[in-house]
């Protein structure tokens, strides 16, 4: 979770320091709007990455954990049928 926000809070710092470079930059007004956007563009897409990263890592971590659970309950029930037949005999 430290991650994700130290990778919004990286790319929010990028993203203002990118705006205000520019605004401060001395060009036309059509050239700054479209450097604007073209930046907003950038950050959107890098941020949506940054996103998709994050929940393919929480996906993997959720199916890892899936798996070793599945792997447990079985363990058990075989060890619940071990000691049943045990009893039994």
């Amino acid at each position: 979770m430290k991650t994700s926000k130290t990778i919004i809070g990286v790319l929010g710092g990028v993203a203002v320091g990118a705006a205000i470079g520019i605004l401060f930059a001395p060009d036309k007004g059509t050239n700054t709007r479209k450097k604007i956007a073209d930046k907003s563009n950038d950050t959107k897409q890098s941020i949506i990455n940054s996103i998709k990263e994050l929940l393919d890592t929480f996906s993997e971590k959720y199916d890892s954990m899936l798996t070793k659970a599945e792997e447990l309950v079985q363990e058990g029930k075989e060890e619940f049928n071990n000691a049943k037949q045990q009893i039994t005999k």
